[in-house]
C-alpha cells in the first residue's frame, strides 16, 4: 500500500543518520471529542501540513527540509494513524469544519498551509471556508477537482504492488517500498488509513462536484506543484487549479508521479521555500 511505501522512502533516506535528524515532538491535542495526534518541529512562522490518503507512516525528510525555516505541525487526519476516528466527521466539508476548530486549538495565525493529495483537497476545503489565519497556499497533486474525460487512477482497485508502483515514477523508490515488511503494529496503522480515506474519496473518487465553484473564495497566494508523470491524479488537472485559484502559480516536475514531496524531496521542499519567501508578510 501507499501507507508502506512512505515509510519505506523514509527509511531508506534516514538509514545512517544520526537519532537527532529525526527528532520532533509528537503530542495529543484535544479537539472537542477527538483526539488527534500532532508531530511537530522546527522554529519560526507556523507551517500546517496536511497528509495524503497513505498518513504520515514515517517521519520526512521534507519535513525537515521546511523546517529548517518553519515550525512544521503534521497532524493525523482524524480515523488515520494515532488519531481517534471521530465518527460523526463523514465528508470532507466535516473533516474542514473540524480542522478550523483544530486551527483555532493550536492557535495558529499568518500560517502557511500545505496539502498533498486528500490533504491538498482537504487544504482547499479549509480555505474556501475560512482563510482569515491563513497566509499562503500550497497544494500538492491535489484531489479535489477534476477534468471532464480525464479520469483519474483508481487506487481503490489496484492490486497492493500496483498502489505502490502507480504513485511513483521512479521505480527504484517502489522496488525498495515493496521490499519493506511492516510490523503488527504498522500493517493496523497501514489499515486504518485505508479505511479512513475511503470515507471521504470513495464516491464520487476523489472530488467534490462543489468545490470549483467556491475556489474563487481563496484571496491568498497559492502554489500548485505535480509530477507530470502522475497516474493517480493526472497532471492535466493542474491548469485548472491555477485557473480557479485568484492568485496561483504553478509548477510541474518532470519525471515524478504522484508524490513529488517524497521522490523528489529536496527539490519539493526548495520550490516550497522560494515561494513562501516571496509571499508577503
Amino acid at each position: 500500500m501507499v501507507d508502506g511505501a512512505l515509510r519505506a522512502v523514509g527509511d531508506a533516506r534516514y538509514k545512517g543518520l544520526e537519532e537527532d535528524a529525526l527528532a520532533h515532538q509528537q503530542s495529543r491535542l484535544q479537539v472537542r471529542d477527538v483526539g488527534v495526534n500532532i508531530r511537530r518541529t522546527g522554529a519560526g512562522r507556523p507551517l500546517l501540513f496536511l497528509h495524503g490518503a497513505g498518513g504520515v507512516m514515517t517521519w520526512m525528510p521534507f519535513f525537515d527540509a521546511l523546517a529548517e525555516h518553519r515550525e512544521v505541525f503534521v497532524p493525523d487526519h482524524p480515523g488515520f494513524g494515532l488519531s481517534d476516528e471521530g465518527r460523526w466527521i463523514g465528508s470532507i466539508g466535516d473533516l474542514a469544519l473540524f480542522y478550523l476548530d483544530l486551527i483555532e486549538e493550536l492557535d495558529l495565525r499568518d500560517f502557511d498551509l500545505v496539502g498533498n493529495s486528500l490533504g491538498g483537497w482537504l487544504a482547499a476545503e479549509i480555505a474556501i471556508r475560512n482563510a482569515s489565519r491563513i497566509r499562503s497556499l500550497t497544494l500538492i497533486s491535489p484531489a479535489g477537482i477534476r477534468i471532464r474525460g480525464i479520469p483519474c487512477g483508481d487506487n481503490f482497485i489496484w492490486s497492493a504492488e500496483e498502489q505502490v508502483r502507480n504513485v511513483f515514477h521512479d521505480q527504484a523508490f517502489a522496488d525498495r517500498a515493496l521490499a519493506q515488511t511492516l510490523d503488527p503494529e504498522q500493517v493496523t496503522i497501514s489499515l486504518r488509513n485505508r479505511f479512513a480515506s475511503t470515507r471521504f474519496g470513495w464516491q464520487p473518487r476523489w472530488f467534490n462536484p462543489d468545490l470549483e465553484k467556491w475556489l474563487h473564495r481563496i484571496k491568498v497566494p497559492a502554489q500548485v506543484i505535480w509530477g507530470e508523470d502522475d497516474k493517480l491524479l493526472p497532471a492535466a488537472w493542474a491548469s485548472r487549479w491555477k485557473e480557479c485559484l485568484p492568485d496561483a502559480r504553478l509548477a510541474l516536475m518532470p519525471r515524478c508521479g504522484h508524490l513529488p514531496h517524497v521522490e523528489l524531496a529536496d527539490q519539493t521542499a526548495r520550490i516550497v521555500t522560494e515561494f513562501l519567501k516571496g509571499v508577503a508578510a
